[in-house]
């Protein structure tokens, strides 16, 4: 099974040699395609051969290139993710309302749970409003729980002048690990053969990722978690390349999934297949939810 993280931050080129990917820079590595789960390009000074990239398209590693401050911009999806594509296609634009919403209703209480999670685990009085929040999750969530929870979530967090929508250091963390955590989702919703573009709950014209922008919900406060413990410590007067690895670790960390321990990144693999598993279905109970494993505050 693939597990393995790269990241190339620094000018190099990178080919393809007898199934190894290599990398020329100051010195020559080679890592075996087989073990690599994900691939970031943090660097524009970086090169490519298409027949690297072409390798990397077929053997599912996920390819990630961030712009000139090292943020993510883009990725590299294939046309097609597996071999029924056209049918999982057809059967996705046949999704009835009923059901996406039902799978919308389980997509949040699991959203808001873990965020529950995060304020138990530093002790924050806040919690006992989302487990209200969560004991009031409406079908559809009709009275928009997940944005009041999310409120009082941040608030509780990073104080009450938070915004999501500042410019600080803070949100470009977070941004960057939700960034993470979409392009992985993007990644299982095509190898399962469908697209990114036809959401569940979010419907916007403009994003070609509202189906990933729906199944990632879930897995958010995994990086607020790190996010918040970095900023606690004093970790986030700056938000440079350490920064940035710190909060990449997050998909390498185990959470528990069906009581077994999983790293996030296989998590959201499971996770993911689950979900169109439970479409079919029509049933809830399939859903793979992860959840923190429970430790003590560190700080």
């Amino acid at each position: 099974m693939t597990w393995r993280t790269i990241v190339i931050s620094r000018r190099s080129k990178l080919d393809l040699r007898l199934n190894y990917l290599v990398i020329r820079g100051e010195a020559i590595k080679k890592v075996h395609l087989s073990e690599i789960s994900n691939l970031i390009i943090e660097s524009t000074e970086v090169s490519l051969t298409a027949a690297l990239l072409a390798e990397l398209i077929k053997q599912k590693v996920k390819v990630i290139f961030c712009d000139e401050k090292r943020n993510p911009c883009s990725e590299l999806l294939p046309y097609y993710g597996c071999h029924d594509t056209s049918s999982k296609v057809r059967e996705q634009i046949k999704w009835k309302d009923e059901v996406k919403h039902l799978i919308w209703t389980e997509i949040v209480r699991s959203k808001i749970n873990n965020q529950m999670d995060v304020l138990i685990k530093y002790n924050l009085p806040e919690r006992v409003m989302l487990s209200n929040y969560l004991k009031n999750v409406e079908f559809n969530d009709a009275t928009n729980r997940e944005a009041h929870a999310a409120k009082v979530y941040f608030n509780a967090l990073f104080g009450q002048d938070f915004s999501r929508a500042d410019d600080n250091l803070i949100n470009s963390a977070l941004n960057y690990g939700y960034g993470i955590i979409l392009s992985i989702t993007n990644r299982e919703i095509v190898n399962n053969g469908y697209i990114t573009q036809l959401g569940i709950f979010h419907d916007n014209v403009f994003n070609q990722f509202n189906l990933g922008s729906d199944l990632m919900e879930p897995f958010r406060p995994f990086i607020d978690d790190r996010v918040y413990s970095m900023w606690k410590k004093g970790k986030l007067n700056k938000f440079e390349h350490d920064e940035k690895m710190e909060i990449l670790s997050v998909i390498n960390t185990e959470v528990l999934q069906e009581l077994k321990k999983q790293i996030l990144n296989n998590a959201i693999r499971n996770y993911c297949k689950s979900i169109f598993e439970a479409i079919r279905e029509k049933d809830i109970s399939i859903i793979k939810n992860s959840s923190m494993i429970e430790s003590e505050d560190e700080l």
